[in-house]
Formats: structure tokens, sequence, C-alpha cells
């Protein structure tokens, strides 16, 4: 159901925070979508229908389909009627089950559509917008740390650009007591 927008959900004004796709994990029976936090370290797991995980990994991997599917048929209606897909919004959880709205505007008129987070981001995919989830959902479920931060894996890949073999070699031959360019013999063997 469309309602239009006025600035406050139900329980007052929320943080969002912008998020992106991190991972999709398929199983026999249904996907998890993992939504990486853009400025911090959550992970925030959401299960999802097979058939919309296949959604959202279609317009990943570049396959372009003969016919429309749901999701593009949903956003060719949208712009068709001249609105814009501004956002979706991840804005609540209530019982283990994920609420989400997506926002669209035209001529200055908002409207939040009510709708589940997995077809909310495969429109958001397809039409290129933001998806942000509002701080509640985060404080009120399971969220998973990312292994290692953005920063850290450009530094990474930075010293990996300027590292040679010999630095790797260097250092286990220090490990096991060796000096580089001296044969193999321990220090204590000259």
């Amino acid at each position: 159901m469309a309602k239009k927008e006025e600035g406050k959900e139900k329980e007052g004004p929320s943080e969002q925070k912008e998020v992106r796709i991190y991972s999709l994990a398929t199983t026999v029976n249904e996907c998890i979508i993992f939504l990486e936090e853009l400025t911090g370290n959550r992970l925030l797991p959401i299960w999802i229908g097979i058939s919309e995980g296949q959604a959202i990994a279609i317009r990943f991997s570049g396959i372009v389909l003969p016919r429309p599917l749901t999701h593009d048929l949903l956003l060719q209606t949208i712009r068709t009627l001249g609105y814009n897909v501004e956002k979706v919004v991840i804005c609540d959880i209530k019982e283990n089950t994920f609420y989400a709205r997506i926002h669209i505007s035209k001529d200055g008129e908002s409207l939040a559509l009510d709708s589940r987070p997995s077809d909310a981001i495969a429109v958001a995919v397809r039409a290129g917008c933001s998806i942000l989830v509002e701080e509640r959902v985060f404080a009120r479920c399971q969220t998973l740390n990312k292994p290692i931060t953005e920063d850290e894996v450009s530094k990474f890949k930075s010293e990996l650009k300027n590292l040679k073999p010999e630095d790797i070699f260097k250092d286990l031959q220090k490990k096991k007591g060796e000096e580089p360019g001296k044969g193999g013999k321990k220090e204590d063997d000259e």
C-alpha cells in the first residue's frame, strides 16, 4: 500500500544507514543476502526466497533476458507512470520479519510503497538507487561484523603491489633462523 511520506515513521525519526550488497549465499531452499553498512563494519543478513535471490543475482551477472522479470516489470511500470525510484529503505523488523519501503517521487510528490525487502532490493539494483537500513533495524536483530574493513583491504592491496618474492622468502628465512643469501646456513653454523 502506498502512503504519502511525512518525513517520520510511526516510531519517530530514525537514522538511516546506506548499505550495499556484500554477498548473496544460496542453499537448496533459501537465499541469504548480506547487506554491508558503507560507513561502518556491520553486515545485516536477511533470509529471502530463491526466486528473489535469483532476480537479484541475474542483475549482477550481466545476463540479458528476452522478456522482463517481475521486478523489471514493476520498475518499468513505475517509470511509465512518470515516477522515479529514489531509494529503498529496510524500515522495520517484527517477529523476525523484515519490512521495507520503495520510495518513489514525481513532480514533488513522494510516495512510500510497502514491500518485502527482497523485492525492494531487486528493484533497487535495477533502478540504481540507494539501499538504506533504519538504525533501529540494526539494533533489533543479529548483525555480523565484516571480517576486515575496506581501509584494511585497500592497505593490503597497496602493500601487495610493492611486494617482491624475495621479501616473502626473507621473512620466512628469518623465522627459521637463516640469513638470506647465505645458502641456507643457520646463523650459529658460521
